[in-house]
């Protein structure tokens, strides 16, 4: 099975010009950065007493940012390797003012690029974060008696059906981490069938809040926008048909009620103009916020087309309806927008995110509809609870602080 990886991963790597260009005019890209996934470094590793952390994207390296700030404070730590697979988590942690860490996008697993990967940062620990496997680069490291630690490490019920089909490959690829810190039961299960050895549940870091206040001042800049409007709900990473529903549920809501706008962040950004029209053709005016203008009194939809900043939106509102969870399989992890406060509201398909919905249906932050008429009877029930948001704050506050620590404890094993 490693021979046949190999083979396909090369076969890439020859057609990666054609990719990458194909990337960059779709904006998926950095024209000037995308050598860093060829072997071509845009920084020079001066100091070799260095730790990494690889995650996929946004979410995942957000989620290890609360860990990064602590091992910061630490004198014998010198320097923090973060990398990634995409440019919106790049754009992601330029706006966040770390002073040790800094970025490179991950390279293609083919063994050469690994090897001179290693070679040229010499990483003193490498944590991979939640479900990210990489054969080669995970084979090279414990060739070069490096620790390997998967953090907040997370198994899906399809992922883990994938590596089981080839379960002797899979216990030789998953068996090289010297320790696995897992976000559920679930993961655990999965992670010892596929042949790890060293496993601890911690609990999900995303719990963890960071003390850099990501987007503040762009978060004055939205309030000011909001100033004559209230935002009834805020719909995250929507999938289609999604738009649809939360348009139902507005243009009956705006019946009732004055001044009133709801916020839609689709998952993907490029579906902005497909979302407009659909949303106009329902007689609603859209405000996409790459405007940068003033909200008209007759916007119904504020259309968040850009990244990172959902966050200033969470914090203005009180009910966050999770997208991917009516359309779309798994869900999506609904913990940020609960930590700031927000009640939840979910569709059936949440199997990516079982055990974090069970925790937030047993606090009674989380509730799960089937239509949009659930919907629209939640959000105006949970608009008129006062107060409600702090006590939602403190309760995963809390949480995220126990784990954040039980993490740290863990991997100063390693650093």
């Amino acid at each position: 099975m490693l021979f046949f990886y190999r083979l396909a991963i090369n076969f890439i790597f020859l057609i990666s010009p054609i990719i990458i260009v194909f990337r960059i005019l779709k904006k998926k890209e950095d024209p000037k950065r995308f050598i860093e996934k060829i072997g071509k470094f845009s920084k020079k590793n001066i100091n070799s007493n260095l730790i990494w952390f690889h995650g996929s994207s946004v979410g995942e390296i957000l989620s290890i940012i609360p860990l990064i700030e602590k091992l910061e404070k630490r004198k014998n730590i010198k320097k923090i390797l973060i990398t990634s697979n995409t440019l919106s988590s790049a754009k992601i942690i330029k706006k966040i003012k770390l002073k040790k860490t800094f970025h490179q996008f991950f390279p293609l697993d083919t063994e050469f690029l690994v090897e001179k990967f290693l070679n040229h940062w010499k990483p003193k620990a490498v944590f991979f974060i939640d479900s990210e496997i990489w054969p080669n680069m995970i084979l090279k490291i414990k060739e070069k008696n490096i620790p390997l630690i998967l953090l907040n490490a997370r198994i899906t019920k399809k992922s883990f059906q994938k590596w089981v089909s080839v379960i002797s490959f899979s216990k030789k690829i998953f068996n090289k981490f010297d320790l696995c810190l897992s976000q559920n039961n679930i993961s655990s299960n999965y992670l010892k069938i596929l042949g790890a050895k060293n496993i601890k549940k911690i609990g999900n870091l995303k719990f963890s809040q960071s003390t850099f206040d990501l987007k503040d001042t762009s978060n004055l800049r939205i309030k000011k926008l909001f100033k004559k409007k209230k935002i009834v709900f805020t719909a995250i990473s929507t999938h289609k048909g999604e738009e649809l529903l939360c348009a139902k549920v507005h243009n009956n809501l705006k019946k009732k009620y004055k001044n009133i706008v709801s916020v839609i962040v689709p998952r993907h950004i490029h579906r902005a103009d497909e979302i407009k029209e659909e949303l106009n053709l329902n007689g609603l005016k859209v405000h996409f916020h790459s405007s940068n203008n003033l909200i008209r009194n007759d916007t119904d939809i504020y259309l968040v087309d850009t990244f990172g900043e959902t966050k200033s939106f969470l914090k203005l509102s009180k009910v966050a309806f999770m997208g991917k969870s009516i359309h779309g399989y798994g869900g999506q992890n609904p913990i940020e927008a609960a930590r700031l406060g927000n009640r939840i509201i979910h569709g059936p398909n949440i199997e990516n995110f079982i055990e974090v919905y069970h925790f937030l249906k047993k606090h009674g932050i989380s509730t799960k509809i089937k239509t949009y008429k659930d919907l629209e009877k939640l959000v105006v029930k949970f608009n008129r609870k006062k107060n409600y948001s702090n006590q939602i704050i403190k309760k995963l506050a809390y949480t995220g602080k126990q784990i954040l620590l039980n993490n740290e404890k863990e991997i100063n094993k390693y650093c």
